[in-house]
């Protein structure tokens, strides 16, 4: 018996409910925030100690690590910086 798929895809289905990008770029940020804070706790680096290190206040580690919040590229370059690593953006 065959197992195939029959039907759209999902990406037909967010683009049909026309909210294919707008849960690409959900998807992005959450990847990101999961790896800055993965790095963050490999260093036992607290969010306060980011904060401080970024020369901000918590409130804004907390906005950076919100998957719904906008941040500006130079701030999350230099949070990636304090964890050793680095952003690569690249148009496909």
């Amino acid at each position: 018996m065959s197992k195939r798929h029959h039907g759209s895809s999902l990406d037909s289905l967010l683009k049909e409910e026309g909210v294919f990008e707008e849960t690409q770029a959900l998807a992005i940020k959450e990847v990101v925030v999961w790896q800055l804070t993965e790095a963050m706790a490999k260093q036992s680096l607290s969010k306060a100690r980011l904060a401080a290190m970024l020369k901000t206040s918590r409130s804004q580690v907390d906005r950076l690590l919100d998957p719904t919040c906008d941040v500006t590229l130079s701030t999350l370059q230099r949070a990636a910086a304090l964890v050793g690593r680095k952003v690569q953006i690249e148009l496909v």
